[in-house]
């Protein structure tokens, strides 16, 4: 049955179906709402900003794109943006969608912690960071209508969610903390972490092999 969620609607397709059930089975009730968010989140701003975008593609960088930080998909030595990306390539390609479309879909889950970049790719690039910025930074939730946040809310709750993404984020990255270098993430292990040493890009710089 076709969902429409805030003048959005969900693709009724297979690949949906599939997505949302491989989702729900990994995801907490945190991540998986906050995923459906960024979805519909994405697909509003993309619109307002008179970008078409494949709504199977958005789906599963917004499903996706935080599945890295779950127990079943996350690996002990790279970046959680790439254990999701990783895992909707092969989920895309496996449903026959193309190597370009699957590649876009990499690139927005890899990016999306990435501020800007992702803005300046293709559509079904961008679309998650849309989303993900106006979940979790509140980023021009004006362009969003109090209408559409309501509706949106009602049928995904955020539910202390400030405080529970964060503890997922932490929960995600704690076990590898050095793949947070470069990131904003490592301000996630400095707040949960009073141990935690950051590594200083400039003293890499300085400290390195090389003599000059």
């Amino acid at each position: 049955m076709t969902e429409t969620i805030a003048g959005i609607t969900v693709p009724d397709t297979r690949l949906v179906r599939e997505a949302t059930a491989l989702v729900r089975r990994s995801a907490d009730d945190t991540l998986f709402h906050h995923s459906r968010r960024v979805f519909l989140w994405g697909m509003l701003k993309t619109a307002a900003l008179g970008r078409e975008v494949d709504p199977e593609l958005a789906y599963v960088g917004g499903l996706f794109h935080d599945l890295g930080l779950t127990a079943e998909h996350r690996t002990k030595d790279r970046r959680f943006e790439l254990d999701g990306a990783e895992a909707a390539y092969g989920f895309l390609r496996d449903h026959g969608r193309g190597e370009e479309e699957a590649r876009n879909v990499w690139l927005a889950i890899a990016l999306h912690t990435t501020p800007e970049v992702p803005l300046h790719l293709a559509p079904e690039v961008a679309v998650v960071t849309l989303g993900v910025e106006t979940d979790v930074l509140g980023l021009e939730l004006d362009r969003i209508t109090p209408e559409q946040r309501a509706e949106v809310v009602a049928a995904h709750p955020r539910p202390d969610f400030k405080n529970r993404i964060l503890q997922a984020f932490y929960d995600g990255m704690a076990a590898r903390p050095d793949t947070t270098f470069g990131t904003m993430n490592d301000d996630v292990l400095a707040h949960f972490d009073p141990d935690f040493q950051r590594k200083d890009f400039v003293t890499v710089i300085r400290t390195n092999a090389w003599p000059e």
